[in-house]
């Protein structure tokens, strides 16, 4: 039953839990951008993420009851000695029933670039920790025999072959016999060999040697013993080396054999190294498709990077490269989670020598990150939480749920929500106190709330999809990017942005509206962000016109475009300061179809996708913000000489420039002036100064009225206004009269 609430911004546990839903449901590998500008929010997202994935493998456990148990994580004496002979005498059979298992095992390993940061590669320290995890894991004993026995580099290089049986694992062979059956055999006729040997003895064969004094007898070994010890060496110097294999690889593993290669600077000056730990990165991912055989589990490695934008612009760019190179393979099972926050993480970008400007950075990223995941900033009372505990002495962000929550495996809705939340952390008089945060006017909207079921959730995730998908649904192709790395951003934000509707209770909007608003995130992020800022701007002004007595409530169904039109100007006034940003939309007609024509989203759409948008870098809107700032202080000065704004003068035409003139009391003439060369408000802005004070012949001091007037206060420092257009205009970005009076 629909019902209706006030709903303000979700805790960090609904986004924790929409991200862990989504990389529950997706396939590796997966780069995951997690960007929040608080580290403490982002270890606190990560611990929680790390509890929901474990716990849906939990409960995938308990719901698959056909077919073979796994075995279990920590595996008992008969489990070992099992996976030991499977390891020296079986190979693992790929097929379509071990491939598309549901049961899952996460192994979550954290690297934090800040404690790795002294080395020169902090891409080895990233792969060494990434190996420490792995045999802590699974143990040195096991890994050190899937190398010796398992592992061979022409054919582990291969894609593996799905083939239609119903074993798997199939018995290595020598000539047609198993590799069993042989050291059977030959430990059988070894005893044969050896018992009589050792009961009787060798026989005693006479040779007759003849010598000065007569003939002596010596006894010695002859045919038969050489035979025997042929036979025992054998075996023998073949389980010597394998002995000796085993525990080279038990002392000198893959950490040591890196230090080594960093150590050495003509193997780490050249590509070898790389192409080294790019082959020990395969064994070890063939190592985690081995157990996933034989524990009959999927196994996939989170692997979750930390503290990175604090380190060197060299060092960030590497551990990128080794996410991209290392970690990026068509069957690799890792899943990358890079927890940043993205706007220091984009100014060291910036510095880096292979990185030459914003519009680089954010393309470095976007080749690299499959799923954008952006923390939305603390609601006000997140806020007043926060700040309690801190002043109690306690954690920031404690944890918002008990870690062995059995309840938690239950469906999303057992998830707490926001009045839950206070309910169960707040006495009464502390939730009456912290109510009028929730219901706050002009910042939070009241929607319809609905329960949907698991299989509601799944239809409604692929009928966005088919929207996509059909031409005769939504013309939605036309807009998708060629990129297929932008196509898996799509697919996955879907996912989460619907989850996080699910986990909220949010009436859902048609499945074509969700995909739409997906796609217009993706393709457009800098025109969207500058319209989110837009209509923020516009509440806060509301606000502060109810505290005046002029209260004029907010128009929730103004179309977006309508939004982006009455704002355009002011955009296109920022000029050069916008430009990097700009370059990363689309096509700006297309842009202005899809809003116009095809999808008219509304303000209280926005409001209600605002919520569940995790895709967006909201550094752009907050760069956004802070140009638009420094414009409204400029503002703030012209209005305190009490001069025209730029939107005003380019609006007035050459009879309003002459009534403007008249009623500063200038002399006729310049009116006339005015009149003779058709000067209009367009005119005034767009001309050089200079040549518009040589046209109006005007002394010093009418010249500065009438410049402080129409163009505002310049200070001297600022360029000349025609030269800055000139600049703008050449680098491909079309540009409206700079703002230079305001």
């Amino acid at each position: 039953m629909a019902m209706e609430r006030v709903m303000d911004i979700p805790s960090d546990n609904v986004y924790a839990y929409a991200l862990s839903k989504t990389l529950t449901k997706v396939a590796s590998p997966l780069t995951v951008g997690l960007y929040s500008e608080c580290h403490n929010r982002i270890n606190m997202v990560l611990k929680n993420i790390e509890v929901h994935m474990n716990l849906e493998a939990k409960r995938r456990e308990q719901k698959n009851t056909k077919g073979q148990k796994p075995r279990s994580i920590k595996p008992s004496i008969s489990d070992l000695l099992s996976l030991i002979l499977r390891l020296l005498f079986y190979r693992p059979v790929w097929t379509d029933q071990n491939q598309n298992r549901k049961n899952i095992r996460y192994l979550f390993v954290r690297f934090s670039a800040w404690h790795f940061a002294g080395s020169d590669f902090l891409w080895a320290g990233l792969v060494m920790q990434l190996c420490k995890a792995l045999q802590k894991s699974f143990g040195k004993l096991q890994l050190g025999l899937f190398r010796i026995a398992q592992h061979n580099e022409e054919k582990d290089a291969e894609k593996k072959k799905i083939e239609d049986t119903f074993k798997d694992w199939r018995s290595k062979k020598v000539c047609c016999i198993p590799v069993w059956a042989l050291i059977i055999m030959g430990f059988i006729g070894t005893l044969l060999i050896l018992i009589p040997l050792i009961i009787y003895g060798f026989p005693k064969l006479k040779d007759i040697t003849e010598v000065e004094n007569g003939y002596e007898e010596s006894h010695g070994y002859g045919v038969l013993e050489g035979f025997a010890i042929a036979i025992l060496g054998v075996p023998a110097a073949g389980a010597l080396r394998f002995t000796f294999l085993l525990l080279k690889n038990l002392i000198f593993n893959q950490d040591l054999k890196i230090r080594q290669g960093l150590d050495n600077q003509k193997v780490s000056q050249q590509l070898g190294l790389m192409h080294e730990v790019r082959k020990e990165m395969r064994l070890l991912c063939c190592f985690i498709h081995f157990m996933e055989i034989f524990e009959r589990r999927k196994i996939r490695v989170v692997l979750e990077i930390t503290n990175l934008d604090r380190c060197t612009p060299k060092k960030i760019v590497g551990v990128l490269d080794a996410i991209n190179i290392l970690l990026s393979d068509e069957e690799s099972p890792f899943i990358s989670l890079l927890a940043v926050d993205p706007e220091v993480l984009v100014r060291q970008l910036d510095q880096a020598e292979d990185c030459l400007s914003k519009t680089d950075s954010y393309d470095f990223l976007d080749r690299i990150i499959t799923l954008p995941f952006t923390v939305p900033p603390l609601c006000d009372a997140s806020k007043c939480r926060v700040f309690k505990n801190i002043v109690r002495g306690q954690s920031e962000i404690p944890e918002e749920f008990p870690l062995e929550d059995t309840g938690a495996l239950g469906p999303p809705s057992t998830l707490l929500s926001v009045e839950d939340e206070y309910s169960v952390k707040y006495s009464k008089a502390e939730k009456e106190q912290a109510a009028p945060l929730i219901a706050k006017k002009g910042k939070n909207y009241t929607f319809t709330t609905v329960k949907l079921s698991q299989e509601e959730v799944d239809t409604l995730i692929e009928s966005a999809f088919y929207c996509i998908l059909s031409r005769d649904k939504s013309n939605l192709q036309t807009y998708l990017s060629g990129d297929t790395m932008s196509m898996r951003r799509v697919i996955n934000s879907i996912r989460v942005t619907i989850i996080i509707m699910e986990t909220l209770k949010l009436e859902p909007p048609p499945p074509e509206k969700i995909a739409a608003w997906v796609v217009l995130v993706d393709c457009w992020p800098c025109r969207l962000s500058w319209i989110l800022q837009c209509v923020e701007d516009d509440q806060q002004r509301a606000e502060i016109d109810e505290h005046d007595g002029t209260f004029c409530a907010a128009d929730h169904t103004e179309t977006l475009w309508d939004v982006f039109r009455r704002n355009s100007l002011e955009l296109c006034m920022f000029g050069n300061e916008v430009e990097n940003f700009l370059e990363r939309d689309g096509d700006p007609e297309l842009f202005e179809i899809f809003l116009r024509k095809d999808f008219k989203f509304t303000v209280g759409e926005l409001e209600r996708f605002k919520l569940c948008t995790v895709n967006l870098n909201y550094c752009i809107k907050n760069e956004l913000a802070r140009i638009r700032g420094s414009r409204r202080l400029k503002r703030a000065r012209r209005n305190a000489f009490n001069s025209l704004s730029a939107r005003t003068v380019m609006n007035m035409k050459t009879e309003d420039i002459c009534q403007e003139l008249s009623r500063l009391s200038f002399p006729e003439k310049y009116t006339q002036t005015v009149r003779e060369n058709f000067l209009d408000g367009r005119t005034i802005l767009l001309s050089d100064p200079k040549d518009l004070r040589q046209v109006l012949q005007m002394t010093l001091g009418e010249w500065m009225t009438f410049k402080i007037h129409f163009l505002g206060v310049m200070p001297h420092s600022q360029p000349n206004v025609a030269e800055s257009r000139l600049k703008a205009t050449h680098s491909g970005v079309l540009v409206c009269p700079s703002d230079h009076g305001q």
